[in-house]
């Protein structure tokens, strides 16, 4: 069974950076990302909440465009968003982990070229400084928002602790890897 590659591998003129797609997201967090044009519809981020958990459970991943690139690089981030969550001794609450989170989101992360960047046999480098620099605001904003949307969905039963049925996915690692290391 094959893995979930995104829906947006087939959208005309997405602007790239490197090979790495750079796609419009519904957000209210200010920064270089398009905005989507029709709100209702899902974006980038809400693609990759849905298929997270079935596409962890996968070693391989044929990229098959510029779009799973950027899937990759969030799934890899929600795994260690998770990671970050369970390793606090006491369950955060909600605001704890949105706090967390977002700090966690504006760290110092490899962008694709750097020596510390796990999946560079499989991206290109930034062709400038000034491509790299954007490809680092967008991917801030988008770990930011992808933080915010992922607390709501982890605390969505109303317990106050971390769903379970997230949780249980910090043991699986997609692809073998993780961002953080």
């Amino acid at each position: 069974m094959p893995a979930y590659h995104s829906a947006f591998n087939e959208e005309p003129d997405v602007r790239t950076v490197g090979n790495t797609a750079v796609l419009p997201i519904k957000t209210r967090i200010r920064g270089p990302a398009p905005l989507m044009a029709d709100s209702n519809q899902p974006d980038i981020i809400d693609e990759t909440l849905d298929l997270f958990r079935a596409n962890s459970l996968f070693r391989n991943f044929e990229i098959k465009g510029p779009a799973d690139r950027l899937l990759i690089i969030l799934i890899l981030y929600i795994s260690d968003c998770l990671l970050k969550v369970q390793a606090s001794r006491v369950p955060p609450n909600q605001n704890e982990a949105g706090k967390m989170l977002n700090t966690f989101a504006v760290d110092n992360f490899p962008l694709p070229g750097d020596a510390g960047f796990p999946l560079n046999a499989h991206y290109q480098a930034p062709a400038s400084r000034i491509d790299a620099d954007q490809l680092r605001s967008y991917l801030v904003q988008v770990r930011q928002e992808m933080s915010a949307r992922l607390v709501e969905r982890l605390y969505a039963d109303g317990t106050g602790k971390p769903s379970k049925w997230w949780m249980c996915f910090t043991k699986r690692r997609f692809m073998q890897r993780s961002l953080s290391t």
